[in-house]
């Protein structure tokens, strides 16, 4: 424990006690503050973030009582240590069941307040990772996926992705909403020495303006309404690990000089406190927009943009990814279940307004509708389009293998009425798939 360095705050008005305690801890290498009085010792827990405070139980003024009290209000994280010259068990009860981690009756040995001061910062580093853990998990951030393609467009890609990863810099993704970018957040992330810490996850599109800051960089307890405790935002859930901004062309322009001060010096504060907290945060940070145009139009700051914008991964749209979507078609699709040629075929040549994701959902879509095979019948009206070799203006034989399948529908309504249902019947086909051979062929009831 001898290499670890505390942040200490003494609260003692006995001076030669307090000079010989200030000495040791700073001959070790630690950081001390000192004040006499129980007020003076809150005034300091306001402005600064202290690893342990050191109390006598035995100030004029607020009483040993009191002052614990308050200081476990005002900062939770903040161990306690008590020291008194009349030890008793009641004090010695009443001061453990305000959570201070121990009480030391004087005189002691120096080395002995060091130790336990030690141990208290190991439970404070405990308590916060417990606390920054939990936090993680009640988001629920999504498993690690896998980037797939082949294509030189998504290639390139990779490539950028290899080379920035292990750094330190941020990275600004643009692309399509669907397009994939949490995914290449999260490869640059498991690229990176901080891929042992979990990465974290903020939409601000998802975020009502009013909650972005509190949620991005924590709040105090009542420092708005509804604040019935304090919180750590993301930024601090983060440190030593990545957060992923997603959307951050929504970032409101008010916040935008506390993301820029986080960025420059790693320093933030949370609302409705005056204390400066410091993280070490790597930023990756992704939108759909023209965050150019956005800066020129007054709506992204300037500084900001540069900052972010060390290295721009630009991810393109799956209608410009030649080859690829017959690989994510066949990952997506899993086991049990094959698709015939039409359906493949309606899938490889869609043009998917919504990227990966418009095509995960159709997937998901036709495998809880189909049996084993996936057919057209299970794929949504819109990928129904039909191609050049099905056109009535198709020469030679496909012209006319398809004059003679028009004209068969034709005969085939035209012996049952216009029944749909029975034509379908004697076709041998879905009413569905009926409805679309006459929209083809141009065949109105």
């Amino acid at each position: 424990m001898a290499d670890k360095t505390l942040d200490l705050l003494f609260v003692e008005d006995d001076p030669d006690f307090v000079a010989g305690c200030i000495r040791w801890f700073q001959r070790n290498g630690h950081s001390v503050t000192h004040t006499t009085s129980g007020q003076d010792g809150i005034d300091q827990c306001v402005k600064h973030d202290f690893d342990v405070a050191v109390l006598d139980w035995n100030l004029p003024g607020l009483s040993g009582l009191e002052l614990v009290q308050r200081m476990r209000d005002m900062n939770p994280e903040t161990e306690i240590i008590v020291l008194t010259g009349e030890a008793t068990i009641e004090n010695a009860v009443e001061s453990m069941r305000q959570g201070v981690f121990d009480f030391l009756s004087k005189p002691f040995p120096m080395g002995e307040l060091e130790t336990r001061c030690l141990r208290a910062l190991e439970r404070r580093s405990l308590r916060r990772e417990n606390a920054l853990l939990r936090e993680v998990i009640d988001r629920a951030i999504r498993p690690q996926t896998q980037m797939i393609g082949q294509s030189e467009q998504i290639a390139k890609v990779f490539r950028l992705v290899d080379r920035v990863a292990p750094t330190d810099s941020p990275v600004l993704i643009e692309g399509e909403s669907g397009t994939g970018k949490e995914l290449v957040a999260r490869a640059i992330h498991l690229g990176n020495a901080r891929a042992g810490r979990p990465m974290v996850t903020v939409n601000c599109a998802a975020l009502p303006e009013q909650l972005v800051e509190s949620e991005l960089f924590g709040h105090e307890k009542g420092s708005f309404t509804g604040a019935t405790a304090a919180k750590p935002g993301l930024f601090e859930v983060a440190n030593g690990s990545t957060l992923f901004i997603d959307e951050i062309g929504e970032l409101p322009l008010a916040l935008q000089p506390k993301l820029l001060r986080v960025l420059e010096d790693g320093s933030l504060r949370r609302v409705g406190s005056e204390k400066e907290r410091h993280v070490d945060v790597r930023i990756v940070a992704a939108t759909n927009r023209n965050l150019k145009q956005e800066v020129e139009e007054g709506r992204f700051r300037e500084d900001l943009y540069y900052r972010i914008n060390v290295l721009t991964i630009g991810l393109p749209p799956l209608r410009e990814r030649s080859g690829d979507i017959s690989l994510l078609v066949n990952h997506f699709l899993g086991k049990g279940y094959e698709l015939d040629d039409d359906a493949r075929s309606a899938l490889e040549s869609y043009h998917w307004p919504g990227n990966i994701r418009q095509l995960i959902n159709v997937i998901k879509r036709a495998k809880i509708l189909a049996d084993d095979v996936i057919t057209m019948d299970d794929l949504p009206e819109e990928l129904d389009v039909p191609t050049s070799a099905s056109s009535t203006e198709s020469v030679d034989v496909e012209g006319s293998l398809i004059s003679l399948q028009r004209d068969h529908i034709h005969e085939v309504l035209g012996q049952v009425s216009g029944n749909k249902s029975a034509a379908a019947r004697i076709l041998g086909v879905e009413r569905r798939k009926l409805y679309r051979m006459m929209k083809q062929h141009g065949i109105e009831t």
